[in-house]
């Protein structure tokens, strides 16, 4: 990937134990939601959503393991050593990957706006059963 795409930069991420590391493009000041769901609230995930093109995992494919339950959509992806999902196939964006903004390095985030999303009411929030469609 390169290091900086269109007001874009590179950022680099993981578990807890390092053994699953990646890569995303995104901006230097994030825009991320906290969704209010099960399995969100409980562990705390923000959401950076992104395409796939602006995704890379690094290392560590060998350590993850997959979660699904309700509509088995979304893949949850976790390392297999440290239970960290630092990112995952959601099922508002199946085309894309969701990365756990508190899985990032330190050193290129400026600011995180955090936005709050109601998916305890899936349906109603999200009419299609799809979230905005995501920009390359």
């Amino acid at each position: 990937m390169s290091q900086a795409t269109g007001g874009m930069i590179q950022h680099t991420g993981g578990c807890h134990c390092g053994r699953v590391r990646f890569e995303v493009i995104a901006p230097a000041r994030l825009e991320v939601t906290d969704c209010n769901c099960s399995i969100c609230s409980k562990s705390g995930y923000l959401h950076l959503t992104v395409p796939k093109s602006r995704f890379r995992l690094i290392s560590g494919a060998e350590f993850l393991t997959t979660y699904q339950f309700n509509t088995r959509t979304a893949r949850h992806l976790f390392c297999s050593v440290c239970g960290v999902k630092s990112f995952y196939v959601p099922r508002s964006h199946p085309e894309g990957y969701s990365v756990n903004a508190r899985c990032l390095d330190e050193g290129t985030v400026e600011e995180m706006r955090v936005t709050p999303v109601d998916g305890k009411n899936w349906e109603s929030s999200h009419p299609g059963g799809r979230g905005k469609p995501l920009e390359d």
